[in-house]
């Protein structure tokens, strides 16, 4: 580590625990990591959560390399890359002792931080921590502090909404659109420029206008029709563009991000439902964040009972759907038989690993929980004639290590836009209640 026009950047634990690849991530620089964070990292080598797999995953690549890992310059990471080193030793810093009181990992890993800025200069050292609170520690102390963003959406404003719409559209065109059912070739619809696959569009000329989606396959745009999927009806052009995607065996992954009151669950589920058919299962499932302290050991009752809290939004949509179809009728019936024959399963996300998805019709809830690498994991699980739907608000984040850019769904679908197997819509006008709707926008 001696080259002064390249940085050392320290890792915590949590950016190792967040992303098992990280050490590829840094390009030319070097990189360091405190032995208090090989020490955390024991404590997560056996278990089958997402973090004990990245634990093991990250020691096993470290392990594998080919220098020594403990020498002063590190041991090379590979071609075009800096080098890595495990640092053993640190020098408790006065400033450190006067302004912490406790011995704390955390603590630990700052001291590092310090030390090798003190040894390190004129080189940059930066500590990389997904932790806010350790980040303003770094700071407060001189030290330069970033989150680790790899993987991180550049913005909200350039994350994509799967919709536009386009005013000025010629009263013709919008005509087209009702009287050719079978769509308008892109090439006729300048006004409209580089469409993605299955995007969605509202066309419009002063009063009159068309939803249409952008059809990759022969470029051409079809119009959206208000269609009703086991007795949920869209209320607005968001929420038929999300039916539609739903409803398409040609897109075999959705997603689906809005705040709450949207609609986004309760039409994934609706079409899950009407497609029945042709799936084997419907899988809705959904990670198990507590809240408030709350863990599942502190709940009362048995493992099913301790669960119950936390899929209950998922039966709360099951009854709407019920209720929608009349409580007597045949499908409402029929959604109490799938259930028993557990043909319709609600289930944590976590009791989905190892499973064979082979044409499941399978809705994940609360996406912007999940990190980046638990949903690749689930979606590489997907067999032949499978559909996944993620759903999800990116605005309410319950991890603490992630939050609205950097969470599994604003990468889904920043890496997934303009796939032809792929359809995405950003629901935005709530449809829960007016109180609803006020209380998003005001509190």
């Amino acid at each position: 580590m001696s080259d002064a026009t390249t940085k050392i950047f320290v890792l915590d634990t949590n950016v190792i625990l967040h992303d098992a690849g990280c050490l590829r991530n840094f390009e030319e620089h070097d990189i360091a990591i405190p032995i208090t964070v090989l020490e955390e990292l024991d404590q997560f080598k056996r278990g089958s959560d997402d973090i004990h797999f990245q634990a093991r995953e990250f020691l096993r690549r470290l392990d594998g390399l080919t220098g020594d890992v403990l020498a002063v310059d590190g041991s090379p990471i590979g071609g075009g890359l800096g080098s890595v080193r495990v640092v053993l030793g640190t020098d408790r810093d006065e400033r450190l002792r006067a302004a912490f009181l406790q011995d704390t990992p955390d603590h630990r890993i700052l001291a590092t931080t310090l030390m090798l800025h003190r040894q390190a200069a004129p080189r940059q050292v930066v500590l990389v921590s997904k932790d806010t609170n350790l980040r303003m520690k770094a700071k407060s102390l001189g030290l330069r502090a970033e989150d680790y963003e790899s993987d991180k959406v550049e913005s909200f404003d350039t994350l994509y909404k799967g919709k536009r719409t386009i005013e000025g559209m010629a009263s013709e065109m919008i005509d087209r659109f009702y009287a050719e059912p079978d769509g308008v070739p892109a090439a006729e619809l300048s006004d409209v420029t580089s469409p993605r696959a299955n995007e969605n569009f509202v066309l419009r000329n002063g009063s009159k206008s068309a939803l249409a989606t952008f059809r990759p396959g022969d470029r051409t745009f079809v119009r959206v029709e208000k269609q009703t999927a086991y007795g949920i009806t869209p209320r607005n052009s968001e929420q038929s563009f999300a039916l539609k995607a739903l409803l398409n065996d040609d897109i075999k992954l959705v997603t689906l991000a809005g705040t709450a009151g949207t609609g986004k669950t309760l039409l994934a589920l609706a079409a899950a439902l009407e497609s029945r058919q042709r799936y084997r299962q419907i899988l809705l499932a959904r990670p198990i964040v507590p809240l408030s302290n709350r863990d599942l050991g502190f709940l009362p009752g048995d493992i099913s009972e301790k669960l119950d809290p936390y899929m209950q939004p998922l039966y709360d949509n099951l009854t709407v759907i019920r209720h929608q179809c009349g409580d007597n009728t045949q499908a409402a019936q029929r959604i109490n038989e799938m259930r028993e024959s557990e043909k319709l399963l609600i289930t944590p996300l976590a009791y989905i690993r190892g499973r064979s998805l082979q044409r499941i019709f399978f809705i994940v809830d609360e996406a912007q929980n999940l990190t980046p690498h638990e949903v690749k994991t689930i979606i590489t699980r997907a067999g032949e004639g499978t559909k996944i739907v993620f759903t999800g608000d990116i605005a309410q984040i319950d991890q603490p290590y992630l939050d609205g850019l950097s969470n599994g769904l604003s990468y889904l679908i920043n890496r997934m836009m303009g796939q032809p197997l792929y359809a995405h819509v950003t629901l935005e006008k709530g449809e829960r209640s007016a109180l609803a709707d006020l209380a998003s926008e005001l509190l």
